[in-house]
């Protein structure tokens, strides 16, 4: 996997950086809570991953939320990491990276997975 080092917004007061984990399609949002908050979201809004190791489906399986609502998962071939990083106590952050309305429902929103330096 590769990750990337990026300096935070320009002009912050104090200078932080993180290492993006992963960059993916949210999976599974046609069904649940996407179509109802898409017009409210942004680029750049922070989501809440949710691990979710009683999951029947799989072991490894992350939610991904946003304001409380379920939008999708962390895509199954992709949630290892990010699964095991959450158990570990590991306080990784998510966001949206690309909102796009169309018919191809699975790739409408983008996020990423990153790791904060402090």
């Amino acid at each position: 996997m590769f990750c990337l080092l990026l300096p935070a917004t320009a002009g912050a007061a104090e200078t932080t950086a993180h290492i993006v984990v992963q960059n993916s399609p949210l999976a599974g949002f046609r069904y649940y809570d996407g179509r109802g908050v898409l017009a409210d979201m942004k680029i750049g809004d922070r989501l809440e991953l949710v691990a979710e190791p009683d999951n029947p489906h799989d072991a490894s399986a992350v939610r991904v939320q946003w304001r409380g609502h379920v939008l999708g998962y962390v895509p199954r071939a992709e949630n290892a990491t990010v699964s095991r990083q959450l158990a570990r106590g590991a306080p990784l952050e998510a966001r949206v990276t690309h909102l796009r309305e169309n018919r191809n429902r699975s790739v409408r929103l983008r996020f990423e997975v990153v790791a904060p330096l402090h």
